[in-house]
């Protein structure tokens, strides 16, 4: 008797320890922190103007995967894809009403061209377009708004 019970009881813990082990952990969802903005502010305004370059990774032009590239391996200490093909499978979809300062979102701007900047907050985003280089635009410009493809939360 004595040994069925210890039996029942090690099968038991057994058991329990492998369900719990076995179990799926909830995906916690990337939340923007206090100072996102502010931060993503800040390396907008030291490369606002900087002219679009295909191709480019510096001061000289970069376009826009590399704007957000760089601008998310300094502010965020995050590595992020060089391309915005390659971007635009990182991380998650959100939908626009959700977004938050950080998001990447990404247009269709062409039969097969894409572009891609991040989202600072109130409807605002920055990126490298070709004909202003680094600048700020809202996602209620008729052509943005026309041309929104989908959003990512990558961290």
């Amino acid at each position: 008797m004595f040994v069925r019970t210890l039996f029942a009881l090690l099968l038991t813990v057994t058991l329990a320890v492998a369900l719990v082990g076995c179990s799926v952990q909830p995906r916690l969802e990337g939340r923007a922190w206090s100072g996102d903005s502010d931060a993503i502010n800040a390396y907008y305004q030291r490369w606002q103007g900087t002219p679009y370059r295909l191709g480019g990774t510096d001061e000289r032009g970069l376009d826009c995967s590399a704007f957000v590239q760089n601008l998310y391996g300094e502010v965020f200490s995050q590595p992020l894809a060089r391309t915005t093909l390659a971007q635009s499978e990182q991380g998650y979809r959100v939908l626009p009403a959700e977004l938050e300062p950080g998001d990447l979102i990404f247009f269709k701007t062409g039969w097969k061209a894409r572009h891609v900047g991040v989202y600072l907050g109130s409807n605002q985003f920055v990126h490298a377009s070709t004909s202003v280089g680094v600048t700020r635009s809202s996602l209620s410009n008729d052509y943005w708004r026309d041309a929104f493809w989908q959003a990512r939360r990558v961290r």
